[in-house]
């Protein structure tokens, strides 16, 4: 998709007249994103889940791109990318190209809710899209760049809000490549032990797949991830078997794999796989270094692609039936278009929270306690797909009429005093966290998976996400282009 404009398997001697004459995108997270998402279909079919990927790395959107032309769901809604040569070579030749397919998660990738191109928001908008999904898993994979961001560093911290019986999980793969643009990355620096302190810190249990082997990482994986799975499970199973929710330690996976992971390892004397240059296109000078066009040559053909696509450039049966059918392949889930599976907002008649004026001058009112109690209303009458959020200021800004009949969502350890207002509870529908970013990711999240909800925070802090909600507009606004992208409700703030 890099570098191919016709010849896609290829099936001829690569050529110049085969590449594209600008070579743009990301290749570093590619290979890992790949990685896991191919695994994780195994145990989608094998334990028939629901689940949606979120890649925070979505500058490498040829990971999740040629997913879902693999599992056929591209070619369903764009049909001129046919499961076939004349297909692939279309696919491949509008990727980063004008008026094509955008180099990042954009809404035009079947699957996505999550660009990934601002940095920061991958986790939050996963536990975001599991609020109030009990059956769902968002497994997240979370670059090492990415996890530099103030807004990803604080959305560690989301687990505490996460309800076992009435909430689905989140499953967040911490991809630590090794390097930015470049420049090595925090964690992937630090002593392990460290690094396993931090995410107990937070409240998970992590696991380590690493390596550079693909047979003994493909191994390493499988088993790392069903065992995640099945602790996710037997987590979920007792709480609703016991009716007690509780928090408990999450598993996170911490991926160690080389950054553009299979590319050649040195080129000209410098490094490429395992380092920073392999961040974006890895070879930029085929045009004119003949021995970079031989070595993407080389290169593509090390995977062998006559032995997983036909003559016609169709992939084999017996691979495309190793992944997921229907709305089981993480690239057609509804939940991902949210529109599909929003359920409509009762609302209230909004008269009958009106404060009765008998006469002018004598009745005292504050204009936001009287939404709070229309806002109360509104939940009362919506108690399986509304929630409010916001960075610890619902009382302060009078909204405290939501009390009447939710409390606020708390995993987390409670004290006798908390009685007494603490309004804190395991199924509380109002969810504050003092952080801007991480409760507008949710609020994101749980609008983009076809929900509703109102996020209150003071005039003069609101606009610490400023450019998380232009993000946010960025992505409706194309949606909106697209007539298989159905609306989701609105963004009240």
């Amino acid at each position: 998709m890099l570098y191919l404009k016709a010849n896609p398997l290829p099936q001829e001697p690569l050529s110049l007249e085969h590449t594209k004459p600008r070579l743009l995108g990301h290749w570093g997270s590619d290979p890992g994103q790949c990685f896991t998402y191919i695994h994780f279909n195994r145990l989608i079919k094998k334990y028939d889940l629901n689940a949606i990927f979120i890649s925070g790395p979505g500058h490498g959107a040829p990971a999740v791109l040629s997913q879902a032309y693999l599992e056929g769901t591209y070619s369903e809604i764009y049909p001129d990318k046919s499961e076939d040569l004349a297909g692939m070579q279309r696919f491949f030749k509008q990727f980063s190209f004008p008026g094509g397919i955008g180099s990042h998660a954009t809404p035009e990738t079947p699957g996505s809710l999550h660009e990934g191109g601002e940095l920061g928001y991958s986790l939050s908008h996963a536990y975001g899209t599991v609020y109030d999904n009990p059956d769902l898993i968002a497994l997240a994979v979370v670059g090492d760049g990415e996890a530099e961001t103030g807004p990803l560093a604080t959305s560690w911290h989301s687990n505490k809000f996460l309800n076992p019986i009435t909430d689905g999980a989140v499953l967040p793969v911490l991809h630590l490549n090794g390097y930015k643009i470049n420049n090595p990355t925090i964690l992937a620096r630090i002593d392990p032990d460290e690094l396993t302190a931090l995410f107990t810190g937070y409240g998970y249990i992590p696991y380590f797949v690493e390596g550079s082997d693909p047979s003994s990482m493909h191994q390493a994986m499988a088993a790392t991830l069903e065992h995640c799975v099945l602790e996710i499970r037997k987590v979920q199973e007792e709480a609703r078997r016991t009716g007690r929710a509780f928090r408990p330690r999450w598993p996170v996976i911490i991926l160690r794999s080389p950054k553009g992971w299979t590319a050649p390892r040195e080129v000209d004397g410098h490094y490429l796989e395992g380092f920073w240059r392999a961040h974006q296109v890895p070879l930029p000078d085929i045009a004119t270094n003949q021995s970079q066009l031989q070595l993407v040559e080389s290169w593509m053909r090390s995977y062998r692609p006559e032995e997983l696509f036909d003559a016609n450039g169709s992939l084999l049966p017996e691979l495309k039936a190793l992944a997921p059918q229907g709305v089981r392949r993480m690239s057609a889930n509804p939940i991902a278009n949210g529109g599909v599976v929003r359920k409509p907002l009762v609302m209230p008649d909004f008269r009958q929270s009106a404060i009765k004026v008998e006469k002018p001058g004598v009745t005292s009112a504050g204009n936001v306690p009287v939404l709070g109690n229309f806002v109360r209303e509104v939940m009362r009458q919506n108690m399986q797909h509304f929630r409010v959020f916001g960075p610890d200021e619902t009382q302060s800004n009078r909204l405290q009429a939501l009390y009447d009949v939710t409390q606020k969502a708390w995993l987390g350890a409670t004290f006798p005093e908390d009685a007494d207002g603490g309004n804190l509870a395991p199924d509380g529908r109002v969810m504050e966290m003092l952080s801007e970013h991480t409760v507008e990711g949710w609020l994101e999240g749980y609008l983009l998976s076809g929900r509703h909800g109102l996020l209150n925070s003071y005039e003069s802090f609101i606009h610490v996400i400023d450019s998380m909600v232009n993000q946010h507009a960025k992505w409706l606004e194309k949606c909106d282009e697209l007539p298989w992208r159905a609306n989701i409700s609105s963004l009240n703030l």
